[in-house]
């Protein structure tokens, strides 16, 4: 009865995405509620964004070209070997300017093997990051939706109607709809789409 600030769902299936997109925009229902004692008529919007659910990274993919690696001998306490060899790696990815080194293994292998797990760290969270602002691209300023920003409405009283304001679909079933009836709005959408409408 308190209404939800955020409400994030999963859905899962062939297509999922492609056909749900077009939910993506500003929502906005005109009802009676529960709580309202008068019988007063109000208006609520909210925001929905659909957003491709991104493939995990299983790895990075480095270019040894992409990549310097310097050795130099390894400081500090531990016995003979390990002041006698250049067995510290440092590893800079060039296109990122990300440097990472290791020189606590006793072999330049087992460094260079550390170092470079490390770097591929540092550059899955450069990736997340990336993903991130693009996320933020796509839904942008969500904090309000002002009267005729939205895409959708819905009227529950003192009549029945969904109105689709992009492709100007108007059906008169709006609880089938918002019990996730959309087929007839997401064909009228993709021919309006079709047609020339903005995507």
């Amino acid at each position: 009865l308190g209404g939800y600030r955020e409400v994030i769902a999963r859905i899962a299936g062939e297509g999922a995405y492609a056909k749900l997109e077009f939910e993506s925009g500003g929502h906005r229902v005109q009802r009676v509620p529960e709580t309202e004692a008068q019988g007063r008529i109000h208006t609520s919007a909210c925001t929905v964004a659909v957003l491709p659910e991104a493939d995990p990274i299983a790895d990075i993919q480095i270019s040894p070209a992409d990549l310097r690696i310097d050795t130099f001998r390894a400081s500090g306490a531990g016995g003979q070997h390990i002041n006698k060899t250049d067995s510290a790696v440092r590893i800079t990815h060039l296109p990122t300017g990300i440097v990472t080194s290791c020189q606590n293994e006793r072999s330049q292998h087992q460094n260079k093997d550390r170092a470079m797990k490390t770097l591929k760290a540092k550059l899955l969270e450069v990736e997340r990051a990336k993903r991130m602002d693009r996320i933020n691209e796509i839904t942008g300023d969500q904090s309000s939706v002002n009267f005729g920003s939205q895409d959708r409405n819905y009227v529950l009283q003192p009549y029945q109607q969904v109105k689709d304001l992009r492709s100007g679909l108007e059906l008169t079933n709006p609880d089938a709809v918002l019990d996730g009836d959309l087929d007839d709005l997401m064909e009228a959408y993709l021919r309006w789409q079709r047609a020339g409408g903005d995507p």
